[in-house]
């Protein structure tokens, strides 16, 4: 991914104890660096909370040791309600492999749901 390409207002801080945290758009965030050898995978840094962090924390693939392309493949054969074994068989991974990224895409899930519902005013679910 070339610099010019990563829109910054699509990310946020991902601090939990940043004032920042989860405000995309903020203008806190810059590009630092890269976290893997291969230079592919960007780093960012907050100028609020002075952290660093991936690109690609807070997202399914964080610490991924495959291909993107590759895990969606997986999470497309689960989400059309392949099995795990079949999905292995599909994808030439093994069952393990699409079970740890079939939980961590759910857990992902949940926590972007539970995060809009907290936020959304019109979910009477929201104003507990």
């Amino acid at each position: 991914m070339e610099d010019d390409a990563i829109d910054l207002n699509r990310f946020c801080c991902q601090n939990p104890r940043c004032v920042a945290y989860g405000s995309k758009g903020a203008g806190n965030l810059t590009l630092c660096g890269h976290t893997n050898q291969a230079r592919t995978i960007r780093q960012l840094y907050c100028r609020t909370c002075k952290k660093r962090f991936s690109i690609r924390k807070g997202t399914v693939f964080y610490r991924a040791h495959m291909p993107e392309p590759q895990v969606v493949d997986i999470l497309r054969h689960v989400q059309e309600g392949n099995g795990m074994r079949q999905t292995g068989r599909l994808t030439g991974h093994k069952e393990d492999t699409v079970i740890h990224y079939a939980r961590a895409a759910g857990k992902h899930a949940r926590l972007l749901h539970e995060q809009l519902v907290a936020f959304s005013p019109q979910d009477p679910r929201g104003a507990m």
